[in-house]
């Protein structure tokens, strides 16, 4: 197995020095810290003298789950949210003159949410493609990820999805993703177990209550990296797609985000702001984010099916 360190940097490679060389073609809502969003002053690189549009200070609602590492989360030392969402977008809100406005909100209505005007866009790791693009608009792609298996250590029973897929094995993945998506197309419904958020998936594996789950690379490796005597992931690739930032249909500030977004692959900061959040210096997890919940979800659909049986 190669060291978390050479995954994740060839990750970084990967994911955001090809994308800077040219752009992809993929309730609660109470805000949970940020609520008010900041006035985010016009910086020198920032507005028409860079030829970036100026929106002239307005706020732009969005949309984050508040639960999906390294993008978006409470931070466990303080309980303010933050991320790679967060910290890309602010700097992007910077130079376009604009007030994020960000409001945390469920995972599975939150494309809907979008479509339907409920926020001006949404940033939470989603993938691009066809079907969301009939409902949502999407900004140009901002990173490559992979869909991976993640097992526990030394998993000996499967080397591979082909393996996997032969097998009487069961998938866990959060509903509503893609790899929700690509656990039916691999296995069928019957062995995907779904689970509503992403930390409750990886908790399933880690504690033998599916046999593996489908993840995005990009989120795997942080876990990985953190946690190498209790999880891995083998095999090939399953998919590889891009992940943007997505709008109402009739959104007015598609072109102004992808410009930004241009720019700041151009001058690196966007290469330098991923570094933070997906190079070695981060070091949170989910168990550090705590899901306490996951366990009680187990046992109330254990006594759910016992009483199904019974």
């Amino acid at each position: 197995m190669r060291t978390s360190r050479l995954w994740r940097a060839l990750a970084l490679l990967f994911a955001f020095g090809l994308l800077a060389a040219a752009c992809g073609s993929d309730s609660d809502d109470t805000a949970t810290g940020s609520d008010e969003g900041s006035s985010q002053p016009e910086s020198e690189e920032g507005g028409e003298e860079a030829g970036l549009p100026d929106l002239d200070g307005r706020e732009v609602t969005i949309a984050v789950e508040n639960a999906y590492l390294p993008f978006n989360y409470l931070d466990p030392a303080t309980g303010e949210p933050t991320g790679w969402d967060y910290a890309v977008i602010d700097e992007m809100c910077k130079r376009l003159n604009c007030t994020p406005v960000y409001e945390a909100f469920p995972w599975e209505t939150m494309i809907q949410a979008v479509a339907d005007g409920q926020f001006d866009m949404a940033a939470d790791g989603i993938t691009i493609n066809e079907e969301r693009a009939e409902i949502v608009a999407f900004s140009d792609g901002y990173i490559n990820v992979d869909q991976r298996l993640l097992v526990q250590v030394g998993e000996d029973r499967f080397a591979d999805a082909t393996d996997f897929a032969a097998g009487d094995f069961e998938v866990g993945t959060q509903v509503g993703t893609t790899n929700f998506n690509t656990a039916v197309d691999l296995v069928g419904e019957d062995r995907v177990k779904g689970f509503d958020d992403f930390g409750f998936v990886v908790q399933a594996v880690i504690s033998g209550d599916v046999d593996a789950v489908i993840i995005d690379e990009t989120a795997g490796q942080g876990y990985v990296g953190e946690n190498a005597d209790a999880v891995e992931m083998i095999g090939d690739s399953l998919s590889s797609d891009q992940l943007g930032f997505i709008f109402p249909l009739d959104s007015d500030i598609v072109d102004a985000i992808n410009a930004v977004l241009a720019e700041m692959k151009a001058d690196g900061s966007l290469e330098t702001i991923s570094a933070e959040y997906f190079g070695d210096a981060f070091s949170i997890t989910y168990d550090d984010l705590e899901y306490p919940e996951y366990e009680e979800e187990v046992e109330e659909e254990g006594e759910e099916e016992g009483e199904e049986e019974g």
